[in-house]
């Protein structure tokens, strides 16, 4: 077994289950994100706010669990959650368990947020998961990478928020995977944010669930709408490159989260042949090829795929980022070094070790 440094790109905090009931504005206690027992007829305990759908919360920390456990493990609640889901110093434990050095933290439940339809309750509630994950990162930043949450609602707000907990060391942060019909990230007005986002060095997110419209998730359906996840950042990819948005901020970094990265080979094919051949229909005229945008500003992370050498030396072995995705159910964890182990062979050390580790730690200040 190789002595690799491994850092999880895409890792998720478990909100505490009245993170936002305690915290949340007065004027907004009453409508705040909580969790109740049983749904519809359905066992365990779900978290729920106004429109948007119910989430059963032991989802949230299936890490570990086989197939076969996961029907009943859905049907528990808090007791099943590992220490970290409030301890900090219990996370870095998890880690060494799992030979993890570090990993970047992402929302679970705040991922659903994004959904809600009233501005101002997700720009408070947002605010509050700020401040939570900042408290929770700064037990030990040299392993843990907080993601903040902005709200592009109201943009020189979202601009705001983002300098605010710049200053409390959050290494990032995620705005919707797709935005409002009525206001595609084409519209000029985004430009503030693009900018203040490229001066701070903050690599903006695209993860999975979190689309303007509310996560494409039907859990009656959760096969089909599984496969159907990628599809939201896809064309969010597509829109940044053609509409020239990299192209005026060079510096400005995206992530891809949880989207899985194979696609990537056929994706840049495809962005420069429709480049070639239909660009004229819209006037559009960039310095490079739409693929040369993905190599030099887009990141994206992975857990399970065995990456090849294609798709590496295509888009690039400084671009990709393995991630355990814990304590969700799709996670490697407690076994990642064997996953790294058995799906990394024929792939040359210096290579491996910048997927699984250098990458993410330089893009987030982790070494």
């Amino acid at each position: 077994m190789t002595a690799y440094h491994i850092v999880s790109a895409d890792s998720h905090m478990c909100e505490p289950p009245d993170l936002w009931t305690a915290r949340l504005d007065q004027k907004y206690r009453d409508r705040a994100p909580h969790t109740v027992k049983g749904h519809q007829g359905k066992e365990g305990v779900f978290f729920v706010c106004e429109n948007i759908m119910p989430i059963p919360v032991s989802g949230i920390f299936g890490a570990g669990k086989t197939a076969e456990e996961l029907p009943e493990h859905f049907k528990r609640g808090y007791e099943a959650a590992p220490p970290s889901v409030w301890d900090p110093a219990a996370r870095v434990k998890e880690q060494d368990a799992d030979g993890v050095s570090g990993e970047v933290l992402y929302t679970s439940f705040g991922m659903f947020l994004y959904g809600l339809d009233d501005a101002a309750l997700r720009t408070a509630c947002f605010q509050v998961y700020n401040d939570f994950v900042a408290e929770y990162t700064s037990h030990d930043p040299k392993r843990l990478a907080g993601l903040g949450l902005i709200d592009l609602e109201d943009i020189d707000a979202g601009v705001q928020e983002m300098q605010r907990i710049a200053k409390q060391g959050l290494r990032g942060v995620m705005i919707w995977a797709s935005p409002p019909e009525d206001r595609p990230y084409t519209h000029p007005g985004y430009d503030p944010f693009w900018a203040a986002a490229q001066d701070l060095g903050l690599p903006v997110s695209f993860h999975i669930l979190t689309g303007r419209g509310g996560p494409r998730v039907n859990l009656n359906k959760i096969l089909t709408s599984y496969m159907g996840q990628p599809y939201e950042i896809q064309m969010t990819l597509a829109t940044l490159i053609f509409s020239g948005i990299l192209e005026r901020f060079p510096k400005l970094q995206i992530v891809s989260a949880e989207n899985d990265v194979s696609w990537l080979y056929h994706f840049m094919y495809r962005l420069d042949h429709a480049y070639d051949r239909f660009r004229h229909f819209e006037g559009v005229n960039l310095s490079m090829l739409p693929s040369e945008y993905v190599k030099r500003q887009l990141h994206a992370s992975f857990q399970f795929e065995e990456v090849g050498m294609d798709l590496i030396n295509r888009f690039g072995a400084g671009n990709i980022m393995w991630s355990s995705d814990y304590p969700h159910t799709d996670s490697t964890w407690p076994r990642s070094r064997e996953f790294i182990d058995g799906h990394f062979k024929g792939i040359p050390v210096d290579v491996t070790q910048k997927i699984i580790g250098a990458n993410a730690a330089r893009l987030y200040h982790l070494d």
